[in-house]
């Protein structure tokens, strides 16, 4: 029910999915980018519905309040308190060792508004959790969903990102004006 309702409301709204996911993953960061509005939330939670993927996902810990927070929780929310260090790569890799599967969803930016670099979190996660990081993106111009390559981490930090990077460059975002490599 949930998938099908989730089909419909990406017809609707006008968007498709292009390259799915693979099938063949069980644990692996899963990065999308641009992060620039809340449609961003809405339109990927449909877009896992669909693929029926369950995903966990980070976001900050302001969003948990009554009623939404229960309803982020039960969707797999990870509350994080941006405000201070505490320790959520380990927090987060030691969640790949508990389990059998797990997809656990990371807007690099970490904010939907402009910032001047992404945070790196999602790459020393990957390599603490020895873990692939999957590339999507909501490419707002063309309504489409898609995934991108999968990076297994190298500890190269800089070279993994050129990968990166190129993936993600000319992507349209909701705001595109917000979008920065």
């Amino acid at each position: 029910m949930k998938k099908r309702l989730s089909a419909y409301l990406l017809k609707l709204l006008g968007w498709h999915i292009g390259r799915r996911f693979p099938t063949d993953l069980n644990k692996c960061i899963v990065i999308m980018a641009p992060h620039t509005s809340l449609w961003d939330f809405v339109i990927g939670r449909l877009v896992f519905n669909v693929l029926e993927i369950d995903v966990r996902f980070l976001i900050k810990k302001e969003a948990f309040f009554w009623p939404l927070g229960p309803y982020l929780k039960s969707r797999g929310g990870i509350p994080v308190d941006r405000g201070r260090h505490n320790n959520m790569v380990t927090k987060v890799s030691r969640l790949f060792q508990k389990h059998e599967k797990l997809y656990v969803l990371i807007t690099p930016e970490g904010t939907r508004s402009l910032v001047k670099r992404w945070r790196r979190g999602f790459y020393y996660i990957a390599t603490r959790a020895n873990v692939p990081i999957v590339l999507c993106t909501l490419d707002f111009e063309h309504k489409e969903a898609y995934i991108g390559p999968i990076i297994k981490p190298t500890g190269h930090y800089k070279t993994d990102f050129t990968i990166i990077r190129n993936f993600y460059m000319g992507k349209k975002g909701k705001h595109p004006e917000r979008f920065n490599l």
